[in-house]
């Protein structure tokens, strides 16, 4: 938990600390099974906790967890791959192993802030939404922090450029990818 508010606080020293460790392939693919495969329970405890009003408008509402994970895992890798080229495209050093293991770590972060999301809803639900949008704004803090130290730039408005970037690239591959499956918002009400 402390190197969880480390990230917060300090995480430009977090990556470095991170990044130093240098874990092996199996360790990193352990770790990206391993948060998607979390993120995709929470998901699916959120969903049972949490009904979604029955709009007939939002087919995601109703999406399976597996679904989910495999989504998940999809856009995780997409994201990694993304980010490494895009910060390569601007001049960084990164390889897809030092993303990747940044990306993992911020996926586990995830993984806490749904768990006291899903503690809080029950008590107030407009603390518990408030949080959602105090995380995704730290963690863009933290990725763009991430990026930078990384790629080796030393400049927090490259590693702003690279998230940009690398997260539009991911989302059009990620739309590629569902088009080459035959996948649309409808085609996703077969799997649920």
């Amino acid at each position: 938990m402390q190197l969880a508010w480390q990230t917060v606080v300090a995480p430009r020293d977090v990556a470095r600390l991170l990044l130093a460790l240098r874990p092996g392939r199996e360790a990193l693919l352990l770790g990206f099974a391993l948060v998607v495969v979390l993120n995709a329970l929470i998901f699916g405890l959120s969903s049972l906790t949490m009904p979604m009003a029955d709009t007939g408008t939002d087919e995601f509402a109703m999406i399976s967890p597996t679904l989910f994970m495999l989504a998940l895992g999809a856009a995780l890798a997409l994201t990694i791959v993304a980010l490494t080229f895009a910060g390569r495209a601007l001049g960084g050093t990164a390889r897809i192993e030092d993303i990747a293991l940044l990306l993992i770590w911020m996926q586990g972060l995830r993984v806490l802030v749904q768990i006291a999301m899903l503690m809080l809803v029950p008590l107030n639900v407009s603390f518990s939404m408030l949080l959602v949008v105090a995380a995704s704004a730290t963690g863009v803090w933290i990725l763009v922090h991430f990026l930078d130290e990384a790629h080796g730039f030393g400049s927090l408005m490259r590693g702003l450029s690279v998230m940009l970037l690398g997260v539009a690239g991911a989302a059009l591959g990620l739309a590629f990818l569902l088009s080459l499956i035959g996948a649309t918002t409808m085609g996703l009400n077969g799997y649920v």
